[in-house]
């Protein structure tokens, strides 16, 4: 079964991985095989952090084709112009990829290379519309396609932002251009995602993958708290037990996720690989 099929009848679980940082592909290809008996997909990011790393868009098609593993290539606003989203759009479905992740992208200010412009000509709202427009064989001129795509969007949500009402609309304003299925930002307690989902009438219109960030200090969690909430439990574990706190609590999170319904979750290795077998509870290979 493809990710599509999946979405909305069974437990889905995907994890990020960050494309090369160089020309070898061999770092990011041995993640993916380690993930490859543990997840439904994984993520291909694109320049995380604004930081250089090898385009998503070949780093999706090496690992598709060179393991087992179905993708979900990261497209941002932030390097290209309309006219390069869509070749590259146009080239990934003749690649063969079927998910495409649409984002705003980081600015460059924050990345290793911080003098480059940031493009930004669409935001993440009108990439998704692009993106269905190409669906359905017409550039975003309105011009007829020789051959159109069958991309399956994604788009990111954040449960755990401080405005949930501000969140809840431009989400549905995703959905209106074309969005299949979401993928969160990591949530860390049940409460949170119950408000998104109450937010939606109980359950969003859309299938949502929530994300599981298994930190791994204290410092890390403080730095995540500028952006999402963190209960101040998981603090005081991770003050008293450190690592092993947070793996747990990752752990536990998906179990009560299985038991609200949700589609499934979004694992966040942040480049380690094992971690993803150890939140599983499963031995990697």
């Amino acid at each position: 079964m493809t990710l599509k099929e999946k979405l909305g009848y069974q437990f889905v679980i995907t994890a990020e991985l960050d494309p090369p940082r160089g020309s070898n592909p061999d770092a990011t290809l041995a993640e993916a095989r380690a993930l490859q008996q543990l997840v439904d997909a994984v993520n291909i990011s694109d320049s995380p952090q604004a930081n250089l790393r090898m385009t998503p868009l070949v780093a999706a098609h090496l690992v598709q084709t060179q393991t087992d593993l179905e993708v979900i290539a990261h497209f941002t606003c932030r390097d290209r112009n309309v006219l390069g989203l869509q070749a590259e759009l146009l080239g990934a479905h003749a690649l063969g990829l079927k998910n495409v992740l649409v984002l705003n992208g980081d600015s460059p200010e924050r990345g290793d290379h911080p003098t480059a412009k940031g493009v930004f000509e669409l935001d993440a709202v009108g990439l998704a519309k692009l993106v269905k427009n190409l669906n359905t064989g017409h550039a975003l001129t309105g011009r007829e396609l020789e051959g159109g795509t069958d991309l399956h969007i994604a788009v990111a949500a954040n449960p755990g932002t401080n405005d949930l009402e501000r969140e809840k609309n431009r989400f549905l304003e995703k959905i209106e251009s074309g969005a299949h299925f979401a993928q969160t930002q990591p949530v860390f307690d049940m409460q949170t995602v119950e408000n998104f989902q109450n937010a939606f009438g109980g359950k969003p219109p859309i299938p949502v993958l929530y994300g599981i960030l298994p930190v791994r200090s204290l410092e890390m969690a403080e730095r995540v708290g500028k952006w999402t909430q963190i209960p101040d439990a998981l603090m005081d574990d991770l003050r008293a037990r450190g690592r092993i706190a947070g793996i747990e609590w990752a752990q536990r999170n998906i179990l009560e996720l299985r038991e609200l319904g949700v589609a499934g979750v979004h694992l966040y290795p942040l480049g380690r690989p094992k971690v993803v077998s150890e939140v599983l509870g499963v031995p990697r290979a």
